[in-house]
Protein backbone atom coordinates (compact mmCIF):
# COMPACT_ATOMS: atom_id res chain seq x y z
CA UNK A 1 0.00 0.00 0.00
CA UNK A 2 1.39 3.64 -0.99
CA UNK A 3 1.73 6.24 1.58
CA UNK A 4 -0.54 8.46 -0.55
CA UNK A 5 -3.45 7.27 -2.24
CA UNK A 6 -5.04 10.40 -3.07
CA UNK A 7 -4.94 11.56 -6.71
CA UNK A 8 -5.15 15.04 -5.59
CA UNK A 9 -2.40 14.85 -3.22
CA UNK A 10 0.17 12.88 -5.64
CA UNK A 11 -0.66 15.73 -8.19
CA UNK A 12 0.38 18.61 -5.55
CA UNK A 13 3.10 16.77 -4.59
CA UNK A 14 4.46 16.58 -8.82
CA UNK A 15 3.45 20.03 -9.13
CA UNK A 16 5.63 20.68 -6.40
CA UNK A 17 8.58 18.72 -7.61
CA UNK A 18 8.12 21.00 -11.32
CA UNK A 19 8.39 23.97 -9.49
CA UNK A 20 11.22 23.00 -8.01
CA UNK A 21 12.72 21.91 -10.79
CA UNK A 22 12.41 24.63 -12.74
CA UNK A 23 12.90 27.25 -10.02
CA UNK A 24 16.11 26.02 -9.39
CA UNK A 25 17.22 25.39 -13.21
CA UNK A 26 16.25 29.02 -14.43
CA UNK A 27 18.28 30.59 -11.07
CA UNK A 28 21.12 32.90 -11.77
CA UNK A 29 22.70 31.24 -8.33
CA UNK A 30 26.11 29.75 -9.66
CA UNK A 31 26.13 26.05 -8.42
CA UNK A 32 22.34 25.53 -10.12
CA UNK A 33 23.68 26.69 -13.14
CA UNK A 34 26.52 24.47 -12.58
CA UNK A 35 24.64 21.59 -11.96
CA UNK A 36 22.20 21.74 -14.69
CA UNK A 37 24.82 21.80 -17.07
CA UNK A 38 25.72 18.20 -16.08
CA UNK A 39 22.32 17.09 -15.22
CA UNK A 40 19.46 18.01 -17.69
CA UNK A 41 16.17 19.32 -15.76
CA UNK A 42 13.83 17.13 -18.43
CA UNK A 43 16.09 14.22 -16.78
CA UNK A 44 14.99 15.31 -13.42
CA UNK A 45 11.04 15.29 -14.58
CA UNK A 46 11.19 11.78 -14.96
CA UNK A 47 13.85 10.80 -12.30
CA UNK A 48 12.02 12.05 -9.16
CA UNK A 49 8.82 11.12 -9.57
CA UNK A 50 10.08 7.75 -10.18
CA UNK A 51 12.62 7.78 -7.06
CA UNK A 52 8.97 8.78 -5.16
CA UNK A 53 7.42 5.35 -6.78
CA UNK A 54 10.24 3.23 -5.75
CA UNK A 55 10.58 4.28 -2.75
CA UNK A 56 6.52 3.54 -2.06
CA UNK A 57 5.12 6.76 -1.57
CA UNK A 58 3.04 6.55 -4.42
CA UNK A 59 1.81 3.77 -7.14
CA UNK A 60 0.97 4.71 -10.46
CA UNK A 61 -1.02 1.31 -10.15
CA UNK A 62 -3.61 3.06 -7.97
CA UNK A 63 -3.27 6.56 -9.90
CA UNK A 64 -5.51 7.85 -12.71
CA UNK A 65 -3.25 11.12 -13.34
CA UNK A 66 -1.27 8.95 -16.39
CA UNK A 67 -4.20 8.19 -18.16
CA UNK A 68 -5.74 12.06 -17.56
CA UNK A 69 -3.00 13.35 -18.96
CA UNK A 70 -2.54 11.29 -21.68
CA UNK A 71 -6.15 11.36 -22.87
CA UNK A 72 -6.42 14.74 -22.08
CA UNK A 73 -3.63 17.04 -21.45
CA UNK A 74 -1.20 15.42 -24.53
CA UNK A 75 -3.57 15.84 -27.31
CA UNK A 76 -4.44 19.69 -25.91
CA UNK A 77 -0.62 20.40 -25.62
CA UNK A 78 -0.14 19.01 -29.19
CA UNK A 79 -3.12 21.28 -30.54
CA UNK A 80 -1.58 24.64 -29.16
CA UNK A 81 1.91 23.60 -29.77
CA UNK A 82 0.95 23.25 -33.43
CA UNK A 83 -1.46 26.05 -33.39
CA UNK A 84 1.83 28.76 -33.29
CA UNK A 85 3.11 27.27 -36.15
CA UNK A 86 3.87 29.70 -38.65
CA UNK A 87 4.17 28.32 -42.28
CA UNK A 88 4.57 31.80 -43.51
CA UNK A 89 7.58 32.25 -41.30
CA UNK A 90 9.36 28.75 -41.50
CA UNK A 91 9.09 29.61 -45.51
CA UNK A 92 10.69 32.89 -44.72
CA UNK A 93 14.03 31.54 -43.10
CA UNK A 94 14.75 30.02 -46.30
CA UNK A 95 14.42 26.62 -48.34
CA UNK A 96 17.82 25.79 -47.10
CA UNK A 97 16.36 26.20 -43.63
CA UNK A 98 13.98 24.40 -43.95
CA UNK A 99 15.90 21.68 -46.12
CA UNK A 100 18.26 21.08 -43.29
CA UNK A 101 15.25 20.25 -40.78
CA UNK A 102 13.55 17.66 -43.14
CA UNK A 103 17.04 16.70 -44.07
CA UNK A 104 17.37 15.92 -40.16
CA UNK A 105 13.68 14.39 -40.05
CA UNK A 106 14.98 11.87 -42.66
CA UNK A 107 17.74 10.96 -40.42
CA UNK A 108 15.55 10.02 -37.91
CA UNK A 109 13.09 8.29 -39.49
CA UNK A 110 16.19 5.65 -41.93
CA UNK A 111 18.48 5.96 -39.00
CA UNK A 112 16.66 3.94 -36.56
CA UNK A 113 15.51 1.19 -39.15
CA UNK A 114 19.40 1.04 -39.98
CA UNK A 115 20.80 1.50 -36.01
CA UNK A 116 18.51 -1.77 -35.42
CA UNK A 117 19.65 -4.06 -38.41
CA UNK A 118 22.83 -3.13 -37.83
CA UNK A 119 22.62 -4.03 -33.84
CA UNK A 120 20.59 -7.19 -34.58
CA UNK A 121 23.02 -8.42 -37.02
CA UNK A 122 26.20 -8.03 -34.10
CA UNK A 123 24.35 -9.23 -31.52
CA UNK A 124 20.84 -10.49 -31.74
CA UNK A 125 20.29 -10.82 -27.17
CA UNK A 126 20.63 -6.80 -27.65
CA UNK A 127 17.29 -6.51 -29.64
CA UNK A 128 15.06 -10.05 -28.43
CA UNK A 129 11.66 -9.14 -26.70
CA UNK A 130 8.38 -10.38 -27.47
CA UNK A 131 5.17 -8.68 -27.21
CA UNK A 132 5.10 -5.63 -25.10
CA UNK A 133 9.05 -5.96 -24.83
CA UNK A 134 9.83 -5.57 -28.43
CA UNK A 135 12.54 -3.29 -29.23
CA UNK A 136 11.08 -1.91 -31.95
CA UNK A 137 7.97 -0.67 -30.05
CA UNK A 138 10.68 0.82 -27.35
CA UNK A 139 12.32 2.65 -30.64
CA UNK A 140 9.80 4.07 -31.89
CA UNK A 141 9.13 6.15 -28.22
CA UNK A 142 12.48 8.12 -29.32
CA UNK A 143 11.65 8.21 -32.67
CA UNK A 144 8.49 10.20 -31.28
CA UNK A 145 11.21 12.27 -28.89
CA UNK A 146 13.68 12.81 -31.85
CA UNK A 147 11.56 14.23 -34.77
CA UNK A 148 8.89 15.77 -32.44
CA UNK A 149 9.21 15.97 -28.73
CA UNK A 150 7.78 14.56 -25.46
CA UNK A 151 3.77 14.60 -27.20
CA UNK A 152 4.75 12.72 -29.25
CA UNK A 153 6.74 10.39 -27.83
CA UNK A 154 3.98 9.21 -25.38
CA UNK A 155 1.68 8.76 -28.47
CA UNK A 156 4.40 6.25 -29.29
CA UNK A 157 4.15 4.66 -26.48
CA UNK A 158 0.29 4.76 -26.60
CA UNK A 159 0.01 3.78 -30.39
CA UNK A 160 2.59 1.14 -29.94
CA UNK A 161 1.97 -0.25 -26.81
CA UNK A 162 5.40 -0.74 -25.26
CA UNK A 163 6.14 -1.91 -22.04
CA UNK A 164 6.65 0.18 -19.36
CA UNK A 165 9.85 -0.92 -18.52
CA UNK A 166 11.08 -1.23 -22.30
CA UNK A 167 9.67 2.69 -22.64
CA UNK A 168 11.92 3.95 -18.76
CA UNK A 169 14.96 2.59 -20.15
CA UNK A 170 14.09 4.39 -23.81
CA UNK A 171 13.76 7.18 -21.86
CA UNK A 172 17.44 6.85 -20.68
CA UNK A 173 18.60 6.90 -24.17
CA UNK A 174 16.90 9.69 -25.66
CA UNK A 175 17.72 12.04 -22.78
CA UNK A 176 21.77 10.75 -22.58
CA UNK A 177 22.48 10.60 -26.54
CA UNK A 178 20.52 14.25 -27.10
CA UNK A 179 22.22 15.85 -24.73
CA UNK A 180 25.43 14.43 -26.07
CA UNK A 181 25.02 15.45 -29.73
CA UNK A 182 23.85 18.76 -27.95
CA UNK A 183 27.29 18.99 -26.85
CA UNK A 184 28.64 18.72 -30.23
CA UNK A 185 26.19 21.20 -32.09
CA UNK A 186 26.87 23.80 -28.97
CA UNK A 187 31.08 23.13 -29.24
CA UNK A 188 30.72 23.55 -33.36
CA UNK A 189 28.34 27.28 -32.83
CA UNK A 190 31.60 28.75 -31.25
CA UNK A 191 33.16 27.45 -34.73
CA UNK A 192 30.52 28.18 -36.92
CA UNK A 193 32.95 30.53 -39.02
CA UNK A 194 35.06 27.67 -39.96
CA UNK A 195 32.28 25.18 -40.64
CA UNK A 196 30.91 27.71 -42.82
CA UNK A 197 34.23 28.40 -44.96
CA UNK A 198 33.97 24.36 -45.37
CA UNK A 199 30.88 24.09 -45.98
CA UNK A 200 31.32 27.56 -48.59
CA UNK A 201 28.26 28.73 -47.42
CA UNK A 202 26.67 32.41 -47.61
CA UNK A 203 25.78 33.10 -44.07
CA UNK A 204 25.22 36.49 -44.90
CA UNK A 205 21.29 36.20 -44.68
CA UNK A 206 21.33 35.09 -41.06
CA UNK A 207 21.50 38.77 -40.35
CA UNK A 208 18.56 40.01 -42.29
CA UNK A 209 17.16 37.11 -40.47
CA UNK A 210 17.68 38.26 -36.91
CA UNK A 211 16.00 41.26 -37.70
CA UNK A 212 12.79 39.99 -39.76
CA UNK A 213 12.49 37.28 -37.00
CA UNK A 214 12.42 39.45 -34.42
CA UNK A 215 10.06 42.03 -35.67
CA UNK A 216 7.52 39.45 -35.78
CA UNK A 217 7.54 38.35 -32.71
CA UNK A 218 7.25 41.70 -31.51
CA UNK A 219 3.98 42.37 -33.54
CA UNK A 220 2.33 39.47 -32.10
CA UNK A 221 3.22 39.39 -28.11
CA UNK A 222 0.86 40.87 -25.92
CA UNK A 223 -0.18 40.69 -22.28
CA UNK A 224 -2.59 38.01 -22.51
CA UNK A 225 -6.10 38.27 -21.00
CA UNK A 226 -8.44 35.70 -19.40
CA UNK A 227 -10.70 35.93 -22.97
CA UNK A 228 -6.86 34.68 -24.35
CA UNK A 229 -7.07 32.05 -22.05
CA UNK A 230 -10.75 31.15 -22.36
CA UNK A 231 -10.18 30.76 -26.20
CA UNK A 232 -7.21 28.59 -25.57
CA UNK A 233 -8.96 26.56 -22.94
CA UNK A 234 -11.97 25.84 -25.93
CA UNK A 235 -10.14 25.23 -29.12
CA UNK A 236 -7.95 22.85 -27.74
CA UNK A 237 -10.29 20.71 -25.79
CA UNK A 238 -12.89 20.78 -28.40
CA UNK A 239 -10.42 19.44 -31.02
CA UNK A 240 -9.57 16.96 -28.24
CA UNK A 241 -13.20 15.69 -27.63
CA UNK A 242 -13.31 15.43 -31.20
CA UNK A 243 -10.38 13.21 -31.14
CA UNK A 244 -12.06 10.52 -28.74
CA UNK A 245 -14.69 10.68 -30.89
CA UNK A 246 -12.90 10.16 -34.15
CA UNK A 247 -11.12 7.62 -32.12
CA UNK A 248 -14.43 5.64 -30.46
CA UNK A 249 -15.67 5.32 -33.52
CA UNK A 250 -12.84 4.89 -36.44
CA UNK A 251 -10.58 2.35 -33.63
CA UNK A 252 -13.14 -0.26 -33.41
CA UNK A 253 -14.36 -0.30 -36.80
CA UNK A 254 -10.69 -0.91 -38.20
CA UNK A 255 -10.64 -3.68 -36.04
CA UNK A 256 -13.84 -5.37 -36.79
CA UNK A 257 -12.73 -4.92 -41.33
CA UNK A 258 -9.43 -4.73 -40.97
CA UNK A 259 -6.14 -6.74 -40.37
CA UNK A 260 -4.16 -4.54 -42.60
CA UNK A 261 -4.79 -1.11 -41.30
CA UNK A 262 -4.78 -2.87 -37.78
CA UNK A 263 -1.10 -3.92 -38.06
CA UNK A 264 -0.52 -0.03 -39.05
CA UNK A 265 -1.64 0.66 -35.67
CA UNK A 266 -4.99 2.10 -37.26
CA UNK A 267 -7.30 0.21 -35.13
CA UNK A 268 -5.30 2.23 -31.56
CA UNK A 269 -8.15 4.94 -30.22
CA UNK A 270 -5.10 7.21 -29.27
CA UNK A 271 -3.88 6.73 -32.58
CA UNK A 272 -7.04 8.97 -34.16
CA UNK A 273 -6.91 11.33 -30.99
CA UNK A 274 -3.51 12.26 -31.51
CA UNK A 275 -3.50 12.57 -35.38
CA UNK A 276 -6.87 15.04 -35.02
CA UNK A 277 -5.26 17.08 -32.13
CA UNK A 278 -1.75 17.70 -34.60
CA UNK A 279 -3.81 18.30 -37.71
CA UNK A 280 -6.81 20.31 -35.91
CA UNK A 281 -3.80 22.79 -34.39
CA UNK A 282 -2.18 22.77 -37.72
CA UNK A 283 -5.36 23.88 -39.18
CA UNK A 284 -6.08 26.41 -36.95
CA UNK A 285 -2.57 27.93 -37.32
CA UNK A 286 -4.16 28.92 -41.01
CA UNK A 287 -6.31 31.20 -38.88
CA UNK A 288 -6.71 34.27 -37.01
CA UNK A 289 -6.23 32.07 -33.93
CA UNK A 290 -2.81 31.61 -34.53
CA UNK A 291 -2.33 34.87 -32.73
CA UNK A 292 -3.01 33.51 -29.89
CA UNK A 293 0.80 32.48 -29.75
CA UNK A 294 1.39 35.73 -28.90
CA UNK A 295 -0.40 35.57 -25.31
CA UNK A 296 1.11 32.62 -24.68
CA UNK A 297 -0.36 29.27 -26.50
CA UNK A 298 2.37 27.06 -26.68
CA UNK A 299 3.85 28.34 -23.30
CA UNK A 300 0.18 26.69 -21.76
CA UNK A 301 0.80 23.79 -24.26
CA UNK A 302 4.22 23.20 -22.58
CA UNK A 303 2.52 23.09 -18.74
CA UNK A 304 0.57 20.26 -20.06
CA UNK A 305 3.51 18.64 -21.60
CA UNK A 306 5.36 18.63 -18.53
CA UNK A 307 2.86 17.43 -16.27
CA UNK A 308 2.42 14.28 -18.62
CA UNK A 309 6.38 14.03 -18.06
CA UNK A 310 6.03 13.46 -14.51
CA UNK A 311 2.84 11.00 -14.80
CA UNK A 312 5.38 9.13 -16.90
CA UNK A 313 8.21 9.74 -14.29
CA UNK A 314 5.74 7.59 -11.77
CA UNK A 315 5.60 4.73 -14.19
CA UNK A 316 9.10 4.75 -14.56
CA UNK A 317 11.05 1.50 -13.61
CA UNK A 318 14.55 2.77 -12.26
CA UNK A 319 15.41 -1.06 -12.08
CA UNK A 320 15.56 -0.69 -16.14
CA UNK A 321 18.31 1.16 -16.13
CA UNK A 322 20.15 -2.11 -16.13
CA UNK A 323 19.06 -2.83 -19.68
CA UNK A 324 20.76 0.40 -20.90
CA UNK A 325 24.07 -0.34 -22.18
CA UNK A 326 22.84 -2.47 -24.77
CA UNK A 327 20.51 0.07 -26.07
CA UNK A 328 23.32 3.17 -25.90
CA UNK A 329 24.69 1.09 -28.82
CA UNK A 330 21.19 1.51 -30.63
CA UNK A 331 21.18 5.02 -29.94
CA UNK A 332 24.42 6.00 -30.56
CA UNK A 333 24.63 4.71 -34.21
CA UNK A 334 21.07 6.32 -35.26
CA UNK A 335 22.12 9.82 -34.10
CA UNK A 336 25.73 9.07 -36.00
CA UNK A 337 23.63 7.91 -39.26
CA UNK A 338 21.09 11.40 -38.29
CA UNK A 339 24.67 13.71 -38.49
CA UNK A 340 25.53 12.44 -41.61
CA UNK A 341 22.62 12.98 -43.77
CA UNK A 342 22.58 15.68 -42.00
CA UNK A 343 26.41 17.16 -42.96
CA UNK A 344 26.64 15.87 -46.37
CA UNK A 345 23.04 17.27 -47.08
CA UNK A 346 24.64 20.78 -45.72
CA UNK A 347 27.81 20.42 -47.36
CA UNK A 348 25.69 19.74 -51.00
CA UNK A 349 23.40 22.90 -50.81
CA UNK A 350 25.83 24.49 -48.79
CA UNK A 351 23.92 25.57 -45.77
CA UNK A 352 25.15 27.48 -43.30
CA UNK A 353 26.38 25.95 -40.02
CA UNK A 354 23.20 27.43 -38.03
CA UNK A 355 20.78 25.88 -40.18
CA UNK A 356 22.65 22.47 -40.00
CA UNK A 357 22.22 22.99 -35.74
CA UNK A 358 19.01 23.94 -35.50
CA UNK A 359 17.53 21.64 -37.69
CA UNK A 360 18.96 19.06 -35.97
CA UNK A 361 18.23 19.89 -32.70
CA UNK A 362 14.52 21.12 -33.25
CA UNK A 363 13.81 17.45 -34.11
CA UNK A 364 16.27 15.76 -31.65
CA UNK A 365 15.44 18.12 -28.24
CA UNK A 366 12.54 19.85 -29.96
CA UNK A 367 11.36 23.04 -28.32
CA UNK A 368 13.01 22.42 -24.68
CA UNK A 369 16.61 23.49 -26.19
CA UNK A 370 16.30 24.48 -30.00
CA UNK A 371 16.24 28.22 -28.83
CA UNK A 372 19.22 27.02 -26.79
CA UNK A 373 21.10 26.46 -29.78
CA UNK A 374 20.21 29.56 -31.85
CA UNK A 375 20.95 31.59 -29.28
CA UNK A 376 24.36 30.29 -29.07
CA UNK A 377 24.49 31.68 -32.54
CA UNK A 378 23.09 34.58 -31.21
CA UNK A 379 20.21 35.70 -28.83
CA UNK A 380 17.70 37.60 -31.46
CA UNK A 381 17.83 34.06 -33.31
CA UNK A 382 16.28 31.46 -30.35
CA UNK A 383 12.46 32.05 -31.85
CA UNK A 384 13.94 30.46 -35.13
CA UNK A 385 14.40 27.58 -32.84
CA UNK A 386 11.21 27.51 -31.69
CA UNK A 387 9.82 27.78 -34.95
CA UNK A 388 11.76 24.55 -36.05
CA UNK A 389 10.77 23.05 -33.05
CA UNK A 390 6.86 23.99 -33.56
CA UNK A 391 7.46 22.49 -37.31
CA UNK A 392 8.66 19.25 -35.50
CA UNK A 393 5.62 18.85 -33.09
CA UNK A 394 3.50 19.04 -36.68
CA UNK A 395 5.37 16.77 -38.39
CA UNK A 396 6.75 14.57 -35.55
CA UNK A 397 3.71 12.05 -35.00
CA UNK A 398 3.72 11.12 -38.48
CA UNK A 399 7.45 10.83 -39.42
CA UNK A 400 7.55 8.55 -35.59
CA UNK A 401 4.95 6.46 -36.92
CA UNK A 402 6.46 5.73 -40.24
CA UNK A 403 9.96 5.30 -38.68
CA UNK A 404 8.06 2.56 -36.00
CA UNK A 405 6.47 0.86 -38.96
CA UNK A 406 9.49 0.32 -41.18
CA UNK A 407 11.53 -0.83 -37.73
CA UNK A 408 8.70 -3.38 -37.04
CA UNK A 409 9.24 -4.49 -40.99
CA UNK A 410 12.98 -5.21 -40.50
CA UNK A 411 13.28 -6.45 -36.98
Amino acid sequence: MPLITNDAVVFGLLMAILAAIFVTSHSSNPGWKKFYRIVPSLLLCYFIPSVFTSLGVIDPNESNLYYMASRYLLPASLVLLTLSIDLKAVMNLGWKAVAMFFAGTTGIIIGGPIALMIVSAINPEITAGAGPDEVWRGLATVAGSWIGGGANQTAMFEIFEASDTLFSAMITVDIIVANIWMAFILYGAGMSDTIDRWFKADSSAIETLKKSVADYQASIAKVPTLVDFVKMGAIAFVIVALGHVLGDTIGPWVSENSETLSRLSFNSPFFWIVVTATLGGFAMSFTKQRELEGAGASKLGSLFLYILVMTIGMKMDLGAFVDVPGFFVIGFIWIVIHVIILLTVGKLIKAPFFFTAVGSQANVGGAASAPIVASAFSPALAPVGVLLAVLGYGVGTFGAWLCAIIMQAVS
